[in-house]
């Protein structure tokens, strides 16, 4: 059932942040597969720039004019709009007036953030008004994390039905970084005070879950047979994301455990991996060596099309339930931007125009579009498959 076109909003989609890295490369995908009829637009500081990207893209989208720094002009975009999607980041410095304006003006909201403070910040902020007027508030729409949550999901349906269930995921890639990326990491590293208060909030806030355990434990360093390679623990957002999913689903079975690792196949890598991030994190903790690393790599800046013509990824999962065992992937090019692009404009296009289950408030990518979107980004050309049962 399309949902184009319903007459209280000038537009079904805005992208803003479409002049960014990221941001282009996702009003490029749109341009090219917008179904006819779908009204969109771009949104950004700089008209100029967007208006230059307008004419790039065919003189298909709408300009709007919004500036983080301008909270009316903000509120003005999210009026607009049936759906919002934000490139806008690192999220915890730029995010939350576009949040509190789509979760108020009853907007849908997606974008790309893999912060953990802001997602559970936001949560705390914003989730309650958002039930009111039944915005759906959807982060980590990229490579954080929906390939891990369908992911995850994908293998569970494969599975039995209410029986405890263990799923593991094992990721591999191979990717460059852009600027802005590289900005927000190193903000999460010199936030590590503030990431554990915003989620000490959080469960202050989020209803106890009755009846079912939903865990997502780190787990330790080992290595997997089951990947032949070194897995290492990956304490990031998706974790997190998977377990939501979880908790609000019945689906995942009365007892659900989700871990959560990068697969190394030589274990000197592997070692260099943890040493290079802890240093990574160590420098983040003095303000000149992260001035320092940031001039590095600007934001606006990332990998050459070529370069990412040659990028990949690949995240195996693991489920055990039920005396079943499964082996599934899912895999697809360039992760963390011409992927990315493609999974945040096809989830834009989902919340905007598919039949979904009627949510509200801040909710996981499979809470809020789940088959809807597995079956978008395979026609896409991003794969799930199962790869063995035993």
């Amino acid at each position: 059932m399309s949902r184009m076109n319903e007459p209280d909003r000038a537009y079904d989609i805005v992208l803003f942040g479409a002049t960014g890295f990221v941001g282009e490369l996702t009003a490029e995908y749109l341009a090219a597969h917008a179904p006819e009829g779908l009204r969109w637009a771009i949104a950004g500081r700089s008209t100029e720039k967007l208006e230059r990207l307008r004419e790039r893209l065919g003189g298909a989208p709408g300009v709007l004019r919004a500036d983080v720094t301008d909270p009316d002009s903000v509120g003005e975009l999210a009026r607009q709009a049936r759906v919002v999607a934000s490139t806008v980041g690192p999220y915890i410095t730029y995010g939350e007036d576009l949040v509190a304006a789509c979760a108020d003006a009853g907007t849908d909201y997606l974008d790309l953030t893999g912060e953990p403070e802001f997602v559970d910040l936001m949560y705390v902020r914003h989730d309650a008004r958002a039930r009111e007027t039944g915005a759906r508030l959807v982060h980590a729409c990229g490579f954080d994390s929906i390939p891990h949550d369908l992911g995850a999901w994908f293998t569970v349906q494969q599975l039995p039905e209410d029986v405890p269930l263990r799923v593991e995921g094992f990721v591999r890639s191979r990717a460059m970084f852009s600027g802005g990326t590289f900005a927000s990491a190193l903000g999460q590293f010199a936030r590590g005070r503030h990431m554990l208060a915003a989620a000490r909030e959080r469960r202050h806030h989020e209803p106890r879950l009755m009846g079912r355990r939903v865990e997502a434990p780190l787990g330790a360093p080992r290595f997997a047979k089951e990947v032949g390679a070194w897995a290492l623990p990956l304490p990031t957002i998706d974790a997190q994301v998977v377990q939501r999913s979880a908790r609000a689903l019945a689906r995942y079975g009365p007892d659900f455990r989700y871990r959560h690792y990068a697969a190394v196949e030589r274990l000197p890598v592997a070692l260099g991996g943890v040493a290079g991030v802890s240093a990574l994190f160590a420098a983040a903790q003095l303000p000149p060596a992260r001035r320092w690393l940031s001039d590095r790599i600007k934001p606006g800046e990332g990998p050459s099309a070529e370069r990412r013509a040659k990028s990949w990824f690949s995240v195996r999962f693991v489920g055990e339930g039920g005396g079943r065992r499964v082996f599934t992937e899912v895999s697809g090019g360039d992760p963390g931007y011409g992927e990315t692009a493609k999974m945040l404009a096809e989830s834009a296009l989902s919340l905007a125009l598919d039949d979904l289950p009627k949510t509200s408030g801040q909710v996981t990518p499979v809470v809020a579009m789940g088959d809807a979107l597995l079956e978008r980004l395979s026609a896409a050309g991003i794969t799930f498959r199962v790869a063995a049962v035993r």
